[in-house]
This record gives C-alpha cells, sequence and structure tokens, in this order.
C-alpha cells in the first residue's frame, strides 16, 4: 500500500504547519488539518485519505478517540501522537509519534504503517 495522502489531526496550527512542511518534504501529500474531532470526522467521511497522523490530546479537553475508531472502522491505518503516554483501548498496538516531531520520527512512522499491512484503503 502506498501512503501519500495524509490526513493532520493537531490543534497546535505551528504544529500542524511543521507537520505539513515535513509531510511535503517527504514527498507526501497532507490532505487536510483539522483541529478537532468533529472537522476531522468530516474530512474522513468526504474525501479519499491513506494514512493519518492524529494529535491525542486536543484543545479543551477533547481527545482524538472518535477520529481513531473512525480510522479503523475503514481500515486506515494511523499513527498516534502525544506529549505524554496515553493509550486508549482498542488501539494499543498503535505506531506512536512523539513530540516533539523530527522529520525522521514522521518518515519512520509513516513508514511503519506502510510495512504493517494495516489499513487497505479508503
Amino acid at each position: 500500500m502506498s501512503i501519500q495522502r495524509i490526513l493532520i489531526v493537531e490543534d497546535e496550527p505551528l504544529i500542524a504547519m511543521m507537520l505539513e512542511d515535513f509531510l511535503d518534504a517527504l514527498g507526501k501529500q497532507p490532505v487536510e488539518t483539522c483541529d478537532s474531532v468533529q472537522s476531522a470526522l468530516a474530512v474522513i467521511a468526504q474525501q479519499p485519505i491513506d494514512a493519518a497522523i492524529l494529535d491525542i490530546n486536543l484543545s479543551g479537553g477533547e481527545k482524538s478517540w472518535p477520529v481513531a475508531d473512525a480510522l479503523a472502522e475503514k481500515d486506515i491505518p494511523f499513527v498516534l501522537s502525544s506529549g505524554g503516554d496515553e493509550v486508549a483501548e482498542g488501539h494499543a498496538g498503535r505506531p506512536r509519534l512523539d513530540k516533539p516531531y523530527t522529520m525522521d520520527g514522521v518518515e519512520k512512522a509513516l513508514n511503519s504503517l506502510s510495512h504493517s499491512g494495516e489499513g487497505q484503503g479508503a
């Protein structure tokens, strides 16, 4: 599976922009950047995506678990991101991308998705 179109769920604008730049440099296409569960679920329902990078903790105490569930339901692979060590039941085996982000870390996380056999496409 070729992972090219990536959804970013990140509530910090500067961090989201940095992720977009990393994806561009890695030859990937950031499909959309969402800062809430609601906006991410809308993108998942309306646009084809190959994978996603999900910040677990969003603004206002919102958690991105409903987005993770929606992606898993559609068999779309994703990476969980956090500065902490939260893991929700049912997503414990997902690849992790720890903050602060590095291009090498993002590349390794996305490579782990394409080699894991998870998610056979949207």
